[in-house]
């Protein structure tokens, strides 16, 4: 996997490791553990992880900010796949990314007919399958995007999130027993983070 060597300049270009550690970050809050695991595989210090954060929030923020469009393409690249979604009556662009810490996962980058960027999260891989969703124990961290839970135990409920990159649904959901439990799931850039049963 590739590695960055700590303490990297502050002015060299940003990259799609750097990307992978802005997502981590995000998701620092509700799974410590699996970030500091995934951080380490990657062989990346919490300096660096911090910076690379610091630095996405100042292209994000920065008056002379080029779209969001235009970054996400300069820090990752051309996209790996672009392919046309419907939502309602328009014609979508969907740009997609492989992320490494992810192999069966895309980061999917949805623009508007007029090129306005309208999601940006993380989606499972054309032709990869997904989790099989049936019960609460199938709702595990990092086990399953927004659109796979809301198709699981339609039909959901989405629920503002608490930050930009962070969305919630709410769904009913069979315990172990076959119990129907109502479900709030959080998600960090699409990826489930956790599930507060009611």
């Amino acid at each position: 996997m590739e590695r960055m060597p700590s303490g990297k300049h502050p002015a060299s270009p940003f990259t799609p490791l750097d990307f992978q550690l802005v997502l981590l970050r995000r998701m620092a809050d509700h799974n410590p553990d699996r970030v500091e695991e995934a951080r380490r595989g990657l062989g990346v210090s919490l300096a660096d992880m911090r910076e690379a954060n610091k630095r996405w929030q100042a292209m994000v923020r920065s008056p002379r900010a080029r779209g969001a469009a235009s970054r996400y393409r300069s820090v990752l690249g051309a996209p790996d796949a672009v392919v046309t979604r419907k939502v309602g009556d328009l014609d979508c662009e969907a740009w997609l990314w492989p992320v490494p810490l992810w192999p069966d996962l895309r980061f999917e980058v949805l623009l508007a007919p007029n090129g306005a960027v309208w999601n940006e999260w993380l989606v499972r891989a054309p032709g990869a399958a997904g989790p099989p969703l049936r019960t609460l124990s199938d709702l595990t961290p990092w086990s399953c995007t927004v659109d796979e839970a809301a198709r699981a135990f339609a039909p959901a409920r989405p629920l503002e999130g608490t930050a930009p990159t962070r969305w919630g649904l709410a769904f009913t959901a069979p315990d172990g027993e076959g119990v129907r439990r109502e479900v709030v799931a959080e998600f960090t850039w699409g990826l489930l983070q956790r599930v507060a049963v009611r």
